[in-house]
């Protein structure tokens, strides 16, 4: 054959590529119906839940603020409610106001009275998927502070320690506990470093000590799963009180070498533990 002529398709060749082109369409019109039932079956993503976080006694919502920034970055909405700490019912019901604002799934966290305050403030909402206590107190149903403080044979001293001040409008026999200063570190926070320490005892907030007596409500963490932050170097709740806590609700425990403000001193092991619950 001559190259420079056009090159002749025959007839059964012509019949040959068609019937090709006929089985790639029917492929593809195969293909495509799977495909789309196989995203119909596929789950649709859910969404992230909102992490709220409620501090305790003697701190502020500052006390959150390297987990937030850690949970910010890995695209987390973060709520980091200012506590009242005017009494367990009050606080509880404030939380929990909060909480019917939001919609879709919480995680709940709480440090140290914040843990009371929590176990209270979820019981009733179905959007509270889990429950993170930090150094906490998770009570049980009629419990008090200061009889949780008792649990495993542990003991506290922060009631020695305690400077009390009269507020305005208190109920009778009433009155603000705050820490006294020159025992906050020793109790508190002694693995942070002396500085910060001492900032942290000059802005304390102080609570209103009718809270240690205050029976708690039905506990949330029978029905919501929980995750348990113990920390071992805790002079403010004893660490067998926390231990003993965490085992009675149930909650996945990791322990930690802390003093009781874990999630400062250690707030990438805290952010990895609310990880693990949101996730």
């Amino acid at each position: 054959m001559n190259p420079s002529q056009p090159r002749r398709i025959t007839r059964p060749l012509r019949v040959a590529l068609a019937l090709v082109g006929v089985a790639a369409v029917t492929a593809v019109s195969v293909a495509l119906p799977a495909a789309a039932d196989d995203d119909a079956r596929r789950p649709a993503p859910q969404p992230k839940p909102t992490i709220v976080l409620v501090h305790g006694a003697f701190a502020d919502s500052s006390g959150w603020n390297e987990v937030t920034e850690r949970l910010q970055k890995r695209g987390y909405t973060v709520l980091a409610v200012s506590n009242p700490l005017r009494g367990l019912t009050t606080d509880a019901d404030y939380v929990k106001s909060i909480l019917a604002t939001i919609e879709g799934p919480i995680v709940l966290v709480g440090h140290s009275y914040g843990g009371a305050v929590i176990t209270n403030a979820a019981t009733g909402n179905p959007n509270v998927q889990s429950l993170v206590y930090v150094a906490a107190y998770a009570l049980d149903a009629g419990e008090r502070l200061i009889d949780a403080n008792e649990l495993g044979g542990g003991h506290s001293e922060l009631a020695d320690h305690l400077v009390i001040r009269p507020y305005p409008g208190a109920p009778e026999g009433d009155a603000d506990g705050y820490i006294d200063p020159a025992f906050f570190r020793e109790l508190f926070a002694a693995d942070l470093p002396k500085k910060q320490a001492a900032v942290l005892a000059a802005s304390q907030r102080p609570a209103a000590l009718q809270a240690l007596f205050t029976p708690s409500g039905e506990p949330a963490w029978k029905t919501i799963p929980s995750w348990y932050i113990v920390a071992l170097q805790d002079n403010t709740i004893p660490p067998e009180a926390e231990r003993a806590m965490a085992e009675r609700a149930g909650s996945t425990t990791l322990e930690l070498d802390s003093s009781h403000v874990a999630m400062m001193s250690h707030p990438g092991e805290v952010t990895g533990v609310i990880l693990d619950a949101a996730e």
